[in-house]
C-alpha cells in the first residue's frame, strides 16, 4: 500500500504575493451527504489562520494542533468533524504538507535532497 500523499502544487502567477495550493488525493475519501471528497486542496496559511494554534505543536505534527488548523486552509472546507473522524493516513499526508507551508523554501529543498540521498544509500 502505497502511504505517500499524491499532491500537486500551483501558484497564480498574477500577484508576486500569490499564496501556493496543493492538492492531497485522500486514500480514504470523506463522504458528505450524497457526495465524496476525495481531493483536498490546501491553501498556505497566512498568520490569522494560525491564531490560537501552537506553532511549536504544529511543528511537530501534534494531531490537536493540525486538526484545529485543517478546517481553516481546505477547500472544500472540511467540518471539525470531517477533520476528526478522517483517516489516519491521510491526516499524515495533509499534516505533512501543511509543514511543507511553514519551513523556509531554502531549508525544505536541503530536507528534500537529503531524504533523497538517504533513500537512495538504503536501494544499494
Amino acid at each position: 500500500m502505497d502511504t505517500q500523499a499524491k499532491t500537486t502544487t500551483s501558484t497564480t502567477d498574477q500577484a508576486p504575493a500569490a499564496r501556493p495550493h496543493v492538492n492531497v488525493t485522500l486514500e480514504t475519501p470523506i463522504q458528505r451527504g450524497a457526495g465524496v471528497i476525495d481531493v483536498v486542496q490546501l491553501r498556505k496559511p497566512l498568520a490569522g489562520a494560525l491564531r490560537g494554534i501552537n506553532l511549536a505543536e504544529l511543528l511537530v505534527l501534534r494531531a490537536e494542533s493540525v486538526m484545529l488548523l485543517l478546517p481553516r486552509i481546505t477547500t472544500p472546507t472540511l467540518t471539525r468533524e470531517e477533520v476528526a473522524a478522517i483517516d489516519p493516513v491521510d491526516l499524515v499526508a495533509l499534516s505533512t504538507e501543511v509543514i511543507n507551508f511553514l519551513v523556509p523554501a531554502q531549508q525544505l529543498q536541503t530536507a528534500k535532497a537529503n531524504q533523497a540521498m538517504a533513500m537512495e544509500s538504503l536501494s544499494v
